[in-house]
């Protein structure tokens, strides 16, 4: 039991990294290949894109 809802976590997790990546302001290459991370490495993907994926799309003026 506390597997399956480990693994819930990880899914709702990953899911909100690929939209948040998804709507990002970076490049279309760099949104599939955090994609792809994040797909193939669930946890650890999800750990890099926390501190190292691209950020929201703020504009500086």
């Amino acid at each position: 039991m506390e597997y399956g809802i480990l693994g819930l976590i990880i899914l709702v997790l990953d899911i909100y990294a690929i939209v948040k990546t998804l709507g990002s302001g970076a490049s279309t290459g760099a949104k599939i290949l955090w994609t792809l991370g994040i797909l193939i490495f669930p946890v650890i993907g999800f750990v890099v894109w926390l501190f190292a994926g691209p950020r929201g799309s703020a504009q500086t003026i």
